[in-house]
């Protein structure tokens, strides 16, 4: 098995580089959108459903796929073999952060629910701090791997 993963390492870095762009680009949007839906929609409203349907289309059909594929791309990284070296303290850095990124995801996919029943209590300015969270993640992932400290 090790042998087949090293054989295809480069397409295996290649899709998960592409599956956690994807992921990170509907991290970065939907608490956007949340925002917005909560300053400047009211419940009930045509607006209020079209934002409800973007953040569903966005959550079900580019989040979780993205989300999924980045989790079995980044395994099968882990199990290449001299991929990953233990010892060292940047693959800790890096799956902590992944797990937070990880519940961010769902933390976000329960205040979609929120919307939908129109018990949203969340407000923009929460939503604008969260909105940060992927972002420091990233920068930590990054230099983690780049800088393997």
């Amino acid at each position: 098995m090790g042998d087949f993963l090293a054989g295809i390492y480069p397409w295996t870095k290649a899709l998960h580089v592409i599956s956690v762009i994807s992921w990170m680009a509907g991290l970065f949007y939907l608490p956007r959108l949340f925002v917005h839906h909560t300053e400047r929609v009211a419940v009930g409203s045509e607006t209020d459903q079209l934002f409800q349907m973007m953040e569903r289309k966005l959550l079900r059909f580019i989040m979780n796929p993205a989300m999924v594929a980045t989790w079995v791309f980044g395994l099968l990284l882990v199990f290449t073999p001299g991929i990953v070296d233990w010892s060292q303290v940047w693959p800790w850095t890096k799956a902590a952060s992944v797990l937070v990124m990880t519940w961010f995801h769902h933390w976000l996919g329960y205040r979609r629910k929120d919307f939908v029943s129109s018990a949203n209590s969340v407000s923009g300015k929460h939503y604008r701090m969260m909105n940060e969270i992927p972002t420091l993640l990233m920068i930590v992932i990054v230099i983690s791997v780049i800088v393997k400290f």
